[in-house]
């Protein structure tokens, strides 16, 4: 009869419980990469003119912008707050990228529908806010 010491069970068992405790751990951190990779904090819309729209980087190459918000003061005649909210485009969003450098070049007032991410990513772009769409007005 082959009868292992108890060295020998001890290290199996070590090794058996190794291994679930790794694929345990690694199943945790895929599961709160994907959480903050792609879940989504907040939806919403942004209303002003494009000041930029750049390409920059120097591994990572990003589209990043600048949204100047122009809002105005609650009594007439008060001089608007110049306000600004930085925003990045995702590559794959080609549309909106040649939107965006339209409208940077008119100075006409946009809408801008964006989504903020729980975290940024240097792959993804400078900020947590990424534009999903430009609402030009129509007249």
């Amino acid at each position: 009869m082959n009868q292992e010491s108890f060295a020998q069970k001890s290290k199996k068992m070590f090794r058996k419980v190794s291994r679930i405790t790794l694929v345990i751990l690694l199943a945790i951190f895929i599961g709160i990469f994907s959480f903050y990779y792609w879940g989504i904090y907040e939806t919403g819309v942004m209303a002003g003119k494009v000041l930029r729209i750049t390409q920059k980087g120097v591994v990572f190459k990003t589209y990043e912008g600048k949204l100047n918000l122009e809002t105005f003061g609650a009594l007439k005649g008060a001089s608007p707050i110049a306000e600004s909210f930085d925003f990045s485009v995702e590559k794959s969003k080609t549309e909106v990228i040649k939107d965006l450098e339209e409208v940077a070049l008119s100075g006409e007032r946009i809408n801008l529908h964006f989504k903020k991410r729980y975290k940024r990513f240097p792959w993804r772009g400078d900020t947590k806010y990424f534009v999903t769409r430009v609402e030009r007005k129509t007249d």
